[in-house]
């Protein structure tokens, strides 16, 4: 693996040799809230009745992190596809700066 990005980043700065590469890495995290299951307590030969709201609340977070300074940036979103993925990414471009002086191997 190291190999592998090694050979990447080696391929971008050829690429635009007077740009500063960095690498990033990302990830994404789906967390929320799952009804909780309780005891309950009933007389002898009753039958137990609970209500349950089954429906899940769910948010995305994406992070990514620089290793070498340990900046990082995240960004918590309700649902995810890859119209609001793309925006993540051109957001983190333009946070970044991301251009013709500064590229980004993201892993």
């Amino acid at each position: 693996m190291e190999k592998k990005l090694a050979k990447t980043v080696t391929q971008v700065q050829e690429k635009y040799p007077d740009a500063d590469v960095e690498v990033w890495t990302m990830d994404e995290h789906r967390v929320g809230l799952k009804p909780i299951i309780r005891r309950i307590w009933v007389d002898e030969w009753t039958v137990p009745v609970a209500s349950i709201n089954w429906r899940f609340k769910w948010l995305w977070l994406y992070g990514f992190v620089h290793p070498q300074s340990g900046e990082t940036k995240a960004w918590i979103l309700p649902f995810v596809n890859t119209e609001i993925f793309n925006q993540v990414l051109a957001d983190f471009a333009q946070h970044f700066e991301v251009g013709e002086n500064k590229q980004v191997v993201l892993t």
